[in-house]
């Protein structure tokens, strides 16, 4: 979603998103899917790439796609339809699962997404979390970076009140710039 949207605001005159399954199936929110079109992008669902077409070897024109079906188990089929999308330039999206095996416990999820405080921490102590695979929040990339910046005050806090002197009290300020190296 990110590069197709930036490409559409950098002046590509067309772009477009092809996925092989529904939009339901997709790993972009319906949020996303819908900024994505708001800013002209195009998504058509049910299409798998075939080939990249080349000119030469050397330049893109265009993606031959198989038009795409899904089985009542759930397991995606190519159809005998195909297509030829014209593109000079082409991106190649790969999806991505969270994957966390721990030994002992393991954080709470709802719908298969981490579920967070407001800083970050996961039920399991020691274990923070934030962007994509978290269950809060837009899935945008701005919101990945601030739950990160979030999350890394609150493991700083929790560092230092771990090494500190006793009786100290270090207090961040998140509004602070961080220390420039």
């Amino acid at each position: 979603i990110d590069i197709a949207v930036q490409s559409k605001l950098l002046g590509a005159e067309q772009v477009g998103i092809f996925y092989r399954r529904g939009p339901e199936r997709m790993g972009a929110s319906r949020y996303e899917q819908e900024f994505a079109q708001t800013k002209g992008v195009g998504i058509r669902h049910w299409a798998a790439p075939v080939r990249v077409l080349v000119d030469g070897g050397r330049r893109a024109t265009g993606v031959l796609f198989a038009r795409t079906s899904e089985s009542p188990d759930g397991t995606l089929q190519l159809t005998d339809e195909t297509f030829i999308v014209e593109a000079d330039i082409v991106f190649k999206a790969v999806g991505q699962t969270l994957a966390l095996e721990l030994e002992g416990e393991t954080p709470e999820r709802s719908a298969g997404k981490l579920l967070v405080d407001n800083e970050g921490r996961t039920s399991v102590p020691g274990i923070w979390a934030g962007g994509d695979c978290v269950a809060s929040g837009e899935d945008l990339t701005v919101t990945a970076v601030q739950q990160g910046k979030l999350a890394a005050i609150s493991i700083d806090r929790h560092l230092r009140a771990e090494t500190a002197p006793a009786g100290a009290r270090p207090t961040i300020d998140p509004a602070a710039e961080p220390p420039r190296s």
